[in-house]
């Protein structure tokens, strides 16, 4: 069939209706929202972004209500899509933007692709990897991973990915989403080493929208984490506070998930594995801590200062 592309969509949205048929592969995917209220009678108030890029840049997209739970999970980052009768909406100005790997991908900011069940009814296809064609232009993803050696220089909010063998991790853990609120953020403190410093990350994890992962992240695992935040409180001594947290377009990934992902391919990723292979597990495994009470960041060793 006859295809567009997103520099053409955002040229030419406004005069028209109805929309060719779209390819595009996932670069970034958002944790799921849920916006229902008690007064509102919606069956399934559930929402989520994606980025997706053709060979003319990248724009949002943005799966509403029932094909939720339908698509989710089947939509990862580096699957191929062909959209058909999707709705081409203003996109909304206070969601977050995830750090793209390539920094010279254009970005159409202005608006977003809406996939509905309805008004229109949103065709989705996935195209399975072996039948991509390189001629269709499509970009590879591209990852920002860093060591921990690296870490230390990295400025405050700045986006990164790692890779590290988990030595410790606590208990999950609940903040108030707001101060008086109901709802909770649910977390959980990891350390994961990479063989480059003495240090380990320090990794505050969310539960993103993959339970199956949150839950099972163990010492000895490989820990792949995508689109984490730098954290580091100048205040004090910035190297011993620094540590990365997880931002809405996270991903999480333990050993048994690695395998088909696009992060495999790069070079620190390999590094890693290369480290590994060096590594005596039971010497690794006298090392490793789980559960437990971790205060962090720690506070102040005097109690007038705290």
């Amino acid at each position: 069939s006859k295809l567009t592309s997103l520099g053409q969509l955002e040229m030419t949205w406004r005069s028209r209706v109805h929309f060719q048929p779209l390819l595009v592969r996932v670069l970034h995917k958002s944790r799921l929202r849920y916006y229902g209220k008690p007064d509102k009678k919606l069956d399934m108030p559930y929402q989520a972004y994606f980025e997706v890029a053709d060979g003319s840049g990248m724009m949002s997209m943005v799966l509403w209500n029932s094909l939720c739970p339908e698509w989710y999970n089947s939509m990862k980052v580096g699957t191929v899509l062909l959209l058909e009768q999707y709705a081409i909406k203003t996109s909304y100005p206070f969601k977050t933007q995830p750090t793209p790997g390539d920094s010279q991908m254009k970005r159409f900011a202005t608006i977003e692709i809406s996939l509905n069940v309805r008004d229109p009814p949103t065709k989705i296809s996935i195209i399975p990897e072996e039948m991509v064609k390189p001629e269709w232009g499509l970009p590879e993803v591209k990852y920002r991973f860093i060591t921990r050696s690296e870490l230390d220089d990295l400025p405050n909010n700045h986006s990164c990915d790692v890779i590290g063998l988990v030595t410790f991790v606590g208990r999950a853990e609940r903040a108030r989403k707001r101060e008086h609120g109901e709802d909770f953020w649910l977390y959980r403190w990891a350390h994961a080493i990479d063989g480059t410093s003495d240090q380990p990350f320090i990794l505050e994890l969310f539960a993103t929208s993959q339970p199956d992962v949150f839950e099972h992240i163990h010492p000895m695992t490989y820990l792949v984490c995508t689109q984490m935040r730098v954290v580091r409180d100048i205040t004090e001594n910035p190297s011993r506070t620094i540590y990365l947290t997880t931002s809405n377009e996270s991903q999480m990934f333990i050993t048994g998930w690695h395998k088909g992902q696009p992060y495999t391919k790069d070079a620190k990723v390999k590094n890693f594995i290369q480290w590994t292979k060096t590594q005596s597990e039971a010497d690794q495994m006298k090392k490793t801590v789980i559960g437990g009470y971790y205060p962090f960041p720690r506070p102040p060793n005097n109690f007038l200062r705290y």
